[in-house]
């Protein structure tokens, strides 16, 4: 099957089959996307990881699709229930509903209204009334009266035949194909209240009378009512115009027009209303809400993409603050590696006794750190000690940065934290965390699950296990992207490089500490457990800085060292002369080094590696302050232009962080003087961006905010309803096309 799976996903995904067929032969060997993406260029074509990524999804659903389809054969073999021609649909059902649609009129069911009927013997009349061909319905049914069997009279013959009959139209591959169609294309969404729940709802107030076509529903609206029928809030329907719907079937199954087809009619619009309408707004809704999942995770890792690969101050001294009112500030002052040096608290904001033995602390502090940078974190208290800071006359050289804090506090009383400060409580590591997404944000933030850093829209309702594998796949993308000092980095950084794990990540750390760092590359064979399969996957993406061998503080894989050599020794110099001059560089013809297993694309990253070795990608890191003066919601006004930084992108706009301790809300309709279909074309998460206040609702601590030069108040599609559009084509155009489509 593996040969159909290679060509179907070449077709889907527009690449050549031996490009599949290569991507699947590496997966199957072990090999990482971002391995294969960085290493593999040659026999992949160049592909990057977003192609990789499909071509790996695909293959999974494919498997999934197979293992169903073996499922259903055994069930049938078992029960005789095989035959050729059955097999044969099987085996071409090419995706899973129209395997199910074949599989269940044999699937194992419970008693049905059918199968009694069955029981009494009424399957014949209903294959005559099938027929439609009887003008005495009447006299057909009679001789199936039989007091024994429980039919009494002639109406419950015709009332058992038609049982059978709407169990044969809810279980025909066609109707549902048909109808599953008419649902996508045409099905409306409709939320109401619950009665009673307006207090216990309110959050859901724009659905409490919410009509809307569900094929162009947006992802974040579909979520809410989904959510809030969960909740008991929200009683919502998904379906088209019933009587489009019973038309629909009709065409299929009505073909004449006597006593037997209105048998035939009765039985359709009952298999509708209790069999066929139900079974599939079961199967629009889980189509719609995993359309809806895939949008709201595309969304996750976009933000989270942009907030691991933050600008990072560096390897600098930090004096680290978690702010607090009553309890005080918690002060920690770190080296340059993130190694915590000193813990304190200040009690800046409890009187002027206390703000000047605080004032006092912090300049001792920075003097005796030698600090580089001041990090407050951006909760309770941030702006007010922000403001403590500045004033306190510290060197002008050190910047005084505000950190996002978004699950430090998850952090902080993790296993993670726990194993690290066994010794100090969780507002000291929660300090440490704070001065340490400054120094690194990549490095920190692997340490806390994603979906608690803040970037997500409805990231505890979308499919669990799709999110997880998304946001696994973005950390390792960018962790590997960045590359890891093997010497300094964490066992969860460590973790999320190509080919590593929590198992080698711990084995490589505990062997550091027994035995030193690492002086080159080739030292990691000696870790346990890590073999030369781990070590190709991983080798390249691990720096070792400051030892003998310059290309091991690169990109450059250990496997094209040779190459490098060849290259140094063509010109008569050495590796490290080749790095560091680039008319050397330019004297090499790349051409001369090429074979069948090393091309042009990876002799280029090669040259361009060497021009800039183990370089990082991320921009560089530059100080940003918020607006003097602008510190609660009080201190806003419509009309104020203000500095931002975007926090989160959403479907329906951005929040930004102004400095008020709530975020402000830009709605789509507000990013730019044009039209914006997708937030993501303007922003970014941790964009720095301007902004001017439109509303402030201080009892609902909401702030609406524009991005325009000539900012309006937003149009809203929540507060007004919006009626599907029937489209150009008539609906007895679209039933006529299905009825001879499905024939």
């Amino acid at each position: 099957m593996i040969v159909e799976h290679v060509v179907k996903i070449a077709q889907e995904l527009k690449l050549a089959p031996v490009q599949v067929k290569t991507v699947a032969g590496l997966f199957a060997e072990g090999a990482t996307i971002p391995f294969v993406a960085r290493y593999r260029k040659e026999a992949t074509g160049s592909l990057d990881e977003v192609a990789l990524t499909g071509i790996r999804d695909r293959l999974d659903q494919l498997a999934e699709l197979d293992k169903r389809r073996e499922a259903i054969l055994k069930s049938l073999e078992e029960r005789n229930l095989l035959t050729d021609e059955l097999k044969a649909q099987v085996m071409a059902a090419d995706a899973m509903p129209v395997l199910e649609d074949i599989y269940l009129p044999y699937r194992p069911k419970r008693r049905t209204r059918a199968t009694i009927a069955r029981e009494k013997g009424l399957e014949p009349l209903a294959q005559e009334l099938l027929k439609q061909e009887l003008d005495d319905v009447a006299a057909a049914a009679t001789p199936y009266v039989d007091v024994e069997k429980g039919v009494l009279d002639v109406e419950e013959a015709l009332q058992g035949a038609r049982d059978i009959i709407a169990e044969m139209v809810s279980e025909n591959g066609d109707a549902r194909a048909a109808l599953r169609t008419l649902f996508l294309d045409q099905g409306v969404c409709e939320s109401r209240l619950v009665k009673g729940k307006e207090e216990e709802g309110a959050k859901f107030k724009d659905y409490f009378d919410w009509r809307e076509a569900a094929a162009k529903a947006p992802s974040h609206r579909l979520l809410a009512m989904f959510r809030g029928e969960n909740e008991g809030v929200l009683s919502l329907t998904i379906a088209p115009e019933k009587e489009e719907a019973q038309i629909l079937l009709k065409g299929l199954f009505v073909t004449a027009k006597n006593a037997a087809a209105e048998q035939v009619t009765r039985a359709v619009e009952d298999s509708y209303n209790r069999l066929l309408g139900p079974s599939m707004e079961t199967e629009v809704r889980a189509e719609l809400k995993k359309r809806a999942d895939t949008e709201a995770i595309r969304i996750f890792t976009e933000n989270l993409r942009e907030l691991l690969l933050a600008p990072p101050l560096g390897r600098k001294r930090v004096l680290a603050l978690d702010p607090g009112f009553r309890t005080g500030c918690k002060l920690v002052c770190l080296d340059a590696q993130g190694k915590l040096l000193h813990d304190d608290v200040i009690y800046p904001h409890s009187g002027e006794g206390a703000a000047l033995d605080a004032a006092k602390k912090v300049r001792a502090l920075c003097t005796a750190l030698n600090a580089e940078a001041v990090a407050i974190g951006n909760g309770t208290a941030g702006r007010e000690t922000e403001a403590f800071v500045r004033q306190l006359g510290l060197d002008g050289s050190i910047p005084v940065v505000m950190v996002n804090e978004s699950g430090a506090s998850i952090y902080s009383a993790s296993d993670v934290a726990r194993e690290e400060f066994p010794d100090k409580d969780v507002t000291v590591r929660g300090a440490v965390s704070i001065g340490r997404r400054l120094m690194d944000p990549l490095a920190e933030l692997v340490k806390i699950d994603p979906k608690s850093i803040g970037v997500g829209q409805y990231q505890h309702d979308v499919d669990q296990a799709a999110l997880k594998r998304s946001l696994e796949d973005v950390v390792m993308s960018c962790v590997n992207g960045v590359g890891v000092d093997v010497n300094t980095a964490s066992k969860q950084l460590l973790m999320y490089v190509s080919g590593l794990g929590p198992q080698l990540s711990a084995n490589i750390v505990a062997h550091r500490n027994e035995n030193g760092p690492f002086e080159n590359r080739a030292q990691l064979k000696k870790v346990p457990r890590l073999g030369p399969k781990a070590f190709e996957q991983a080798a390249g993406f691990l720096r070792v800085p400051g030892g003998k061998n310059p290309l091991d503080a690169s990109a450059v894989h250990p496997e094209s060292y040779d190459i490098v050599d060849a290259m140094a020794k063509d010109l008569g110099c050495k590796v490290k002369d080749l790095m560091s001059d680039a008319s050397l560089r330019n004297g090499i013809r790349l051409e001369k080094y090429a074979d069948d297993k090393v091309g042009l694309p990876t002799l280029r990253d090669i040259m361009n590696e060497l021009a800039k070795p183990g370089r990082d990608p991320r921009k560089q890191f530059e100080a940003f302050s918020f607006k003097e003066g602008v510190n609660t919601l009080e201190d806003l006004v419509p009309g104020m232009r203000l500095p931002g930084i975007v926090t989160n992108v959403t479907a329906f706009g951005a929040f930004v962080d102004i400095g008020v301790h709530q975020d402000g809300l830009v709605h789509i309709s507000q990013l730019s003087d044009r039209f914006v279909k997708d937030p993501n074309e303007v922003v970014k998460v941790h964009q720095r961006v301007m902004v001017t206040v439109l509303e402030v609702n201080r009892p609902l601590k909401r702030i609406s905010l524009s991005m325009k030069s000539e900012p309006s108040q937003p149009r809203r599609p929540e507060n007004a309803k919006r009626i599907p559009p029937k489209g150009e084509v008539t609906f007895d155009e679209l039933r006529r096309k299905l009825a001879e489509k499905f024939k």
